[in-house]
C-alpha cells in the first residue's frame, strides 16, 4: 500500500506541494489529488490527476562529468539553482534529469525550489568517480559492497523528496558486443538491489528503470531482459529510458524511424520515455520531433522526454552557455525548443483515457492466467549473453541497517533564495534577456504540458468516463456544466464523483 506523504512548503507565506510520480501499467501518473474546492472541481480533478503524467524536460549536467566535486553538484547552490530553474520555467518544463550528484553534500534548498516550482527530478545513482558505477567490460570487479553503498547513499538521500520521479540504475552500459556479454545480468541484479533498499527504507514507493544507449542492436532485446520477471517483481524495471538521435533536421515519423521506434515498444508493460533526445547533425537545431513525441503518434507508447542538453558542453548540443562570470547567454537551440514547447496543442484527454482503458484490459487479461502482468524471462535475448544469471546481492547488510547518510528534506526558503543575481543575456550576449531570474511559486502540479490546472477548458465535450468502462452510466459533461448547469444536481455529480474515486482506487489495487 502505498504511503501517502505531503510535504508542504512554507515560503513568504504561501504553501505549495507537489505530488509524487507513480506507474499504473505503462503510464507515469500523479499519485495524488488537491483538496476540491467543489463536487464538480473534485471530479475533474479526480480524473485530470490519474492520467498519464508525461516528461517534458532536459538533462542537466553544467560542467559535464567533471562537474560534481568535493564541494560542488548541479544541486549545491540554491543561487546557481534559482537561476537555471528559472529558466526551466522560462521553458516551460517539468523535468530534468541529472546524471551524478555528491551525497555529502546538502540538497535540500535545491530540491525544494525545484519542488516549488512544479519540476520533477530523475537521477542516475553513478557517477564517475572511484566505486561509484559499474564498469561495463568487467561488472563484477566493480559490483562491490563500497559500490553499492555509494548507489544507497543517492536513493537514501533523494527518497525523501516528493519530485523525485525516479532513479537510472544506469547509464548506455551496454553499448557493444563485450559490454552485451557481460553486463546485462548486473545492471539487473542493480535494479533489484536498489528497489529492495527502497522497499525497506523509503517512504513511498519510488519506480526504478535504466537509459539505453541509441543502438538498435541492444536496446530493445536489453529493455525486453530488463522488464521480465527473473526472479522475483523486485529485479524489474519500472520504467525504461531510451537514448535516441535519430531524428535529424527536416524528417518525419516515417524517415527518422520514430514509426519503428513506436512499434517496437508497443508491447512494452511499463513506462517508455525519451531519456535523451535531440540530434544536433543539423543546426541550429529545429526541434521538430517535439510535435511528434507529444502527438497522438506516440503518446500512448512514450511518455515524453528529456532534451539533451541544458548547458553547452564540448560536445555542442547545449540549449544556454555558462560565461566565466555564471551570467547565462542563451543559444538558439533555447529559443527554437521553447517555440516548439510552447507551440504544443492541448492534450487530448479522451485518446489518453482510451489508451490507458485499453492497456488496463490487456493487464487485467494477463492477470486472469498469471500472478503478474510482467513477463516471465526467456532463456536468451538477441544480443545478450544472460547465462550466467543474476549475481548474488553483495550489500545486503544495508537493507538492516540503511545507509550513513541524511535523508533529504524540503527547507524553508526566503523569497530572495527564489531570485539569483546572475543575469541571463540574449542570443548575442548585449540584450539583457532576464535581469534578476526569478522562480515562480507554483501552486499546484499536474500532469498536462503546462503543468498547472488551469487547463481544465480542455475537456470540451468530452466523455470522462470511457475508462471507467460504460460510460453511459455517468453521462457526459462540457465546460457549460463544469461552470454549475443546474440540469444536474448536486447528489448525482456527488454520486458519479464517488464511483469514479472508487474506480480509481481499484484501480490502484489492481495495478500496485
Amino acid at each position: 500500500m502505498l504511503l501517502k506523504i505531503y510535504f508542504f512548503l512554507l515560503v513568504s507565506g504561501a504553501y505549495t506541494f507537489i505530488h509524487p510520480i507513480t506507474i499504473y501499467g505503462r503510464y507515469f501518473v500523479d499519485s495524488e489529488t488537491k483538496e476540491p474546492v467543489s463536487v464538480m472541481q473534485a471530479l475533474f480533478t479526480t480524473i485530470t490527476t490519474n492520467i498519464q503524467f508525461y516528461i517534458k524536460g532536459v538533462d542537466y549536467q553544467p560542467g559535464g562529468s567533471s562537474g560534481v566535486t568535493s564541494d560542488s553538484d548541479p544541486l549545491s547552490d540554491p543561487v546557481i539553482c534559482a537561476r537555471d530553474i528559472a529558466l526551466f520555467q522560462d521553458l516551460g518544463i517539468n523535468t530534468i534529469r541529472i546524471y551524478s550528484v555528491n551525497t555529502n553534500l546538502n540538497h535540500d534548498a535545491c530540491m525544494t525550489i525545484l519542488a516549488s516550482a512544479g519540476i520533477y527530478l530523475v537521477l542516475d545513482v553513478n557517477s564517475p568517480l572511484p566505486n561509484h558505477h559499474l564498469n561495463r567490460y568487467e561488472p563484477w570487479v566493480t559490483y562491490t559492497k563500497e559500490y553499492l553503498k555509494n548507489v544507497y547513499e543517492v536513493v537514501h538521500q533523494f527518497s525523501g523528496y516528493n519530485n523525485t520521479l525516479g532513479f537510472f540504475a544506469g547509464n548506455e552500459v551496454v553499448n557493444d558486443k563485450l559490454s552485451a556479454t557481460n553486463s546485462p545480468v548486473y545492471i539487473k541484479a542493480l535494479v533489484r538491489d536498489i528497489k529492495n533498499y527502497i522497499e525497506h527504507h523509503s517512504q513511498r514507493p519510488i519506480p526504478v528503470g535504466y537509459s539505453a544507449a541509441d543502438d538498435l542492436l541492444y536496446r530493445v532485446s536489453l529493455s525486453e531482459y530488463l522488464q521480465c520477471v527473473d526472479h522475483d517483481l523486485s529485479d524489474t524495471v519500472d520504467f525504461y529510458g531510451v537514448n535516441s538521435y535519430q531524428w535529424c533536421g527536416e524528417q518525419t515519423m516515417q524517415t527518422s524511424g520514430y514509426d519503428k521506434l513506436v512499434e517496437a515498444y508497443a508491447d512494452f508493460s511499463r513506462p517508455v520515455f525519451f531519456s535523451e533526445y535531440g540530434c544536433n547533425e543539423v543546426t541550429p537545431r529545429n526541434f521538430d520531433e517535439v510535435h511528434a513525441l507529444y502527438s497522438k503518434d506516440m503518446t500512448n507508447v512514450f511518455n515524453g522526454g528529456l532534451i539533451y542538453e541544458f548547458s553547452q558542453e564540448p560536445n555542442n548540443y547545449g540549449l544556454v552557455e555558462i560565461l566565466p562570470t555564471k551570467d547565462i547567454r542563451l543559444l538558439a537551440d533555447y529559443f527554437l525548443l521553447k517555440q516548439q514547447f510552447e507551440s504544443l496543442p492541448e492534450l487530448d484527454y479522451r485518446h489518453v483515457l482510451q489508451g490507458m482503458k485499453e492497456n488496463i484490459n490487456n493487464i487485467q487479461d494477463k492477470l486472469r492466467t498469471r500472478p503478474h502482468a510482467l513477463p516471465e524471462c526467456a532463456n536468451s535475448y538477441d544480443n545478450l549473453d544472460i547465462s550466467r544469471g543474476l549475481p548474488d546481492p553483495v550489500g545486503s547488510a544495508y537493507l538492516t541497517t540503511g545507509v550513513q547518510v541524511e535523508q533529504g528534506k524540503y527547507a524553508t526558503i526566503t523569497e530572495s533564495e527564489f531570485k539569483s543575481p546572475y543575469k541571463v543575456f540574449d542570443v548575442d550576449g548585449s540584450l539583457i534577456y532576464i535581469n534578476e531570474p526569478t522562480v515562480q511559486l507554483v501552486e499546484d502540479t499536474t500532469s498536462s504540458w503546462s503543468s498547472s490546472r488551469r487547463n481544465l477548458r480542455g475537456f470540451q465535450n468530452c466523455t470522462y468516463y470511457d475508462l471507467l468502462g460504460d460510460s453511459s452510466e455517468f453521462g457526459s459533461f462540457t465546460d457549460d456544466e463544469n461552470e454549475g448547469d443546474s440540469k444536474k444536481s448536486e447528489n448525482f455529480i456527488l454520486s458519479i464523483f464517488n464511483k469514479v474515486s472508487k474506480a480509481f482506487v481499484n484501480l490502484k489495487q489492481a495495478l500496485t
